[in-house]
């Protein structure tokens, strides 16, 4: 199907641009969201009537964006979640639970613009790109951990999942022991089993 953008589309084009795209993409993203028209005539000539008053709103939303942008970049949101002691998560984190630690660190944020190649699946502090528009993107840190004091160790710079030698109260192996005389312990005599009677 054949469509004319509204807005610049990242993988797609730029305003005003008609592009070729698959049918579903067209009916269940682009059109009920009015990031594009169907390319009809009708739709062309009604588009360039329209076009300066779509780059005004549009560049509206960019600067709005922009500002947005300029107090949500570099910042850090918390996500508690339980975790293993190798640092692997019991589950998930999604961008739908990015979006509510944005949003409830103050930032009116929607799944949809959170950019999530995978899922995190593991504790630490990791970088997430949030579009804000489409010719705006942040980067923001999600702190993933177990409690909010490991949290701050974590965003202190200290790795969380390495268990310290002394917390550990196990035998270490010393491979050179035997060298240094540590050997086995000597066998029962052997005379003594041979004659029980002691003959």
């Amino acid at each position: 199907m054949h469509v004319i953008l509204l807005e610049r589309i990242g993988h797609l084009g730029q305003m005003g641009d008609v592009v070729s795209v698959k049918n579903g993409y067209a009916r269940n993203f682009l059109l009920p969201q009015k990031k594009a028209l169907r390319a009809t005539d009708e739709n062309k000539k009604l588009f360039e009537a329209q076009r300066v008053q779509l780059e005004a709103n549009n560049l509206e939303r960019k600067s709005e964006a922009e500002q947005i942008g300029e107090k949500l970049s570099g910042k850090s949101f918390l996500a508690i979640r339980q975790a293993g002691d190798t640092g692997q998560l019991y589950g998930s984190v999604s961008t739908r639970d990015i979006a509510e630690a944005i949003t409830a660190g103050g930032f009116s944020i929607e799944r949809r613009q959170i950019v999530l190649n995978t899922p995190i699946k593991e504790l630490g502090v990791h970088n997430v790109a949030v579009n804000l528009h489409p010719e705006v993107q942040v980067t923001v840190a999600i702190n993933v951990a177990r409690t909010e004091d490991e949290a701050e160790r974590q965003a202190a710079g200290e790795d969380v999942t390495v268990i310290k030698d002394e917390e550990l109260d196990i035998e270490t192996f010393d491979p050179d022991a035997e060298e240094r005389g540590y050997e086995e312990a000597p066998e029962a005599d052997a005379g003594a089993s041979e004659n029980p009677d002691g003959t």
